[in-house]
């Protein structure tokens, strides 16, 4: 079975909200996320090279404009044909009917509906809980979901791929630690002390036997919450 490799990039620097969980956040890159791509593109034709990895021709991404954005100018700066395919499995955890409100506004409106409970004071960070809102997942859920989707397209890509291959998924931070979470790349205590560099790839190659961490460095976070 030739190397078979997972480039998990999360999108890079975009015109984000403030205070605001981005979730479902509809704006395009900053001028230097538009640059940020185009290194990432830099940095996987290199490794590729120095791995003896071909860059299999569709890249899968969010979406999300933020990681459609990112993907394509990969996509464009790569050697070669490729093309981008989205995925709604592939996005950020879902807050539901909240998305794109403040963290204020929906601690609010949580806590002026008498069916909920107060919301816990890590709600934001805390990996298993789920807003008590339309549509809402927790970040577990996110991990699982985008851990499902790895999943079926390594396998397709076993099927098909003769030679060593790379294939790249521009996703979203928090979403894609929580997948390698549930691949078992990463332990549950390492998620919320790791975060992930605006478009610069972590490698995990698939085995039938799991998956481990190849190359690319996480992201060591702030004690501050990051949004995605």
């Amino acid at each position: 079975m030739p190397e078979l490799v997972a480039a998990l990039i999360r999108h890079a620097e975009y015109q984000q909200l403030a205070n605001t969980p981005s979730a479902h956040q509809p704006f395009p890159l900053t001028n230097k996320g538009r640059e940020q791509a185009r290194q990432a593109a830099s940095n996987l034709q290199q490794e590729a090279g120095n791995y003896g990895w071909d860059i299999a021709g569709e890249l899968h991404s969010s979406q999300l404009l933020r990681a459609w954005e990112t993907a394509s100018i990969i996509a464009d700066h790569l050697k070669g044909t490729h093309t981008v395919s989205t995925f709604a499995e592939l996005a950020e955890r879902s807050v539901g009917c909240a998305a794109n409100l403040t963290i204020q506004q929906i601690e609010t409106v949580v806590g002026e509906d008498p069916r909920c409970d107060p919301l816990p004071k890590d709600w934001k960070s805390n990996s298993r809980f789920c807003l008590p809102l339309q549509g809402a997942e927790s970040l577990v859920q996110a991990g699982e979901r985008v851990a499902g989707h790895l999943k079926i397209a390594m396998q397709q890509l076993a099927e098909q791929a003769s030679d060593d291959t790379v294939r790249v998924f521009v996703g979203h931070g928090a979403a894609i630690r929580h997948a390698a979470y549930s691949l078992g790349i990463l332990r549950f205590e390492e998620i919320a002390r790791l975060s992930m560099y605006h478009a610069e790839p972590v490698y995990i190659e698939y085995r039938e036997s799991g998956w481990e961490h190849l190359a690319g460095k996480w992201k060591v976070r702030d004690q501050a919450i990051e949004l995605d």
